[in-house]
């Protein structure tokens, strides 16, 4: 990972204590980047590693309705600058996408109920084969935003995305001028009402 997007840029110490926690929830491999590379964010802020407990109640929520929960306990491990959510769950280890720029989740039915053979070995390729381009995202010219919305809008906080107002969902068009800095969580909240 650290070959595509660089080494982190930010980076804040996981307590034991979040480590005991999850152990046996998330995979061990998830638990070493823990203690190697703590919370932390990669390229610029464009990728997060996260302590899963601060996305809680904001995946809760998309997940309400969704037939997910009854599948699985899911927990956000990672994140993107444009608000995107990646899950792990802790009973089949299969993951899941919540995407705030489509509106919706993106998961494998069909896999979820799969228990997953070799999760160090599924979290190791995800994050092995992660590249800036998997994190962008393009403008309707075709461009990728990330590099400039860093520019025009600074850099993020671990508690901030960038987001199109109006949504794209709600009519907004996918270029510069309509991006700002937003609170993620107050962010997603108002998304997930708007999908409903």
């Amino acid at each position: 990972m650290i070959d595509n997007l660089g080494e982190a840029t930010s980076r804040r110490e996981v307590p034991e204590a979040s480590i005991d926690r999850y152990q046996s929830k998330l995979p061990g491999a998830l638990m070493g980047y823990w203690r190697e590379e703590g919370w932390c964010s990669y390229a610029d802020g464009l990728f997060w590693i996260v302590d899963p407990d601060p996305y809680k109640a904001t995946l809760d929520r998309w997940l309400h309705g969704s037939g997910l929960v009854e599948i699985d306990n899911y927990h956000v491990i990672a994140r993107d600058a444009f608000g995107s959510l990646y899950a792990w769950g802790e009973r089949y280890q299969r993951s899941i996408t919540v995407s705030s720029l489509a509106g919706g989740i993106v998961a494998l039915k069909s896999q979820l109920q799969q228990r997953q053979k070799n999760p160090d070995l599924a979290l190791s390729i995800f994050f092995a084969t992660a590249t800036k381009d998997d994190f962008d995202f393009e403008d309707r010219m075709g461009n990728p935003l990330f590099e400039r919305a860093l520019a025009k809008l600074g850099p993020l906080s671990e508690s901030e995305m960038y987001a199109f107002e109006p949504a794209l969902s709600l009519g907004g068009r996918a270029d510069l001028d309509g991006l700002v800095k937003v609170d993620m969580d107050v962010h997603l909240t108002l998304l997930d009402q708007f999908r409903r």
